[in-house]
């Protein structure tokens, strides 16, 4: 096309400038040029770019409060969400919205990751867990002693009905050689509207880490607005950082907790979605939007 129009102008300019000047053949030969720029701007604009993913799924798989066959948590795999293959039942809790985002419903089941619990008992979640080199297993880990390891996920949290509370990133520690437990080291908890900081310190000696050994902090209020939480482990050092646009927060990462200085020597993952801090029912409910995560290991 843009060829066919090239020749067409040129031959326009030849016929016109055998009866022309030569300062008219300059002005000619410049609107010339000035006609083709525009005709490659309008072909650039109308080419259209390929969809661009904000999440590299092969990296993740999610996890869903449905029944697996053994009253288990159901996992979704990287193919389901690429091909969008997810069953009526599991699209319920997951699903792509117009935008691009993803929507993370959730609920108290009875089914959770670790087995079928009692109300009361343990949480359930709409959740992704990280395969941090894309390998599809849960060795596939890393260890705070080395590296640098960074978390960004971009959410706005929609609603929490009960307790206002639900989980939307961490670091969670794995069974490791020689260590007790697989800890939820660091929690980035949404309470009502409160981000705050759930992370383990040093247990007591012989201890393992868990809970008992926690501290809160507090960092900023985004409510129901888009925000994005960023976490990095360098040198064995947890730092956090917070965006939330419409708040007017932009706090740059900021240091929490020296882990492999106190000790410790987990092998982790992140996670980020929507972790329920309810189960009094089976009816309240609670629903993230997630927008975009990166990750990176170094």
């Amino acid at each position: 096309m843009k060829q066919i129009l090239f020749f067409f102008i040129i031959s326009n300019a030849l016929i016109f400038s055998c009866s022309s000047s030569n300062n008219e053949d300059i002005t000619e030969v410049e609107e010339i040029e000035k006609e083709i720029i525009d005709i490659e701007e309008e072909e650039e604009e109308e080419t259209p770019t390929e969809e661009t993913s904000k999440i590299t799924w092969k990296n993740w798989y999610l996890s869903v409060p449905l029944d697996n066959g053994d009253g288990k948590a159901t996992s979704i795999f990287y193919e389901a969400i690429e091909n969008n293959t997810l069953t009526t039942a599991q699209s319920k809790y997951f699903y792509k919205n117009d935008d691009g985002s993803y929507t993370l419903f959730t609920k108290f089941t009875g089914f959770t990751t670790s087995g079928k619990s009692e109300l009361n008992g343990k949480y359930c979640r709409t959740e992704l867990r990280e395969f941090w080199r894309g390998n599809q297993s849960t060795t596939d880990n890393w260890s705070m002693s080395t590296g640098t390891h960074i978390l960004e996920s971009t959410l706005k949290v929609d609603y929490v009905e009960g307790n206002g509370r639900t989980i939307v990133a961490q670091i969670h520690g794995k069974e490791t050689d020689g260590l007790e437990g697989s800890p939820a080291t660091v929690k980035i908890r949404w309470n009502s509207g409160e981000i705050q900081i759930d992370y383990y310190t040093k247990p007591d000696n012989g201890e393992p880490w868990t809970s008992a050994f926690d501290e809160k902090l507090n960092v900023g209020k985004v409510d129901n607005e888009i925000f994005t939480f960023k976490i990095k482990i360098e040198n064995g050092k947890f730092y956090y950082g917070l965006v939330c646009e419409a708040k007017g927060i932009n706090t740059d990462y900021t240091l929490i907790y020296d882990y492999v200085g106190n000790g410790y020597g987990h092998e982790n993952y992140f996670k980020t979605g929507n972790y329920y801090g309810w189960n009094a029912d089976y009816e309240k409910t609670a629903q993230v939007i997630l927008y975009e995560v990166k990750t990176e290991h170094k």
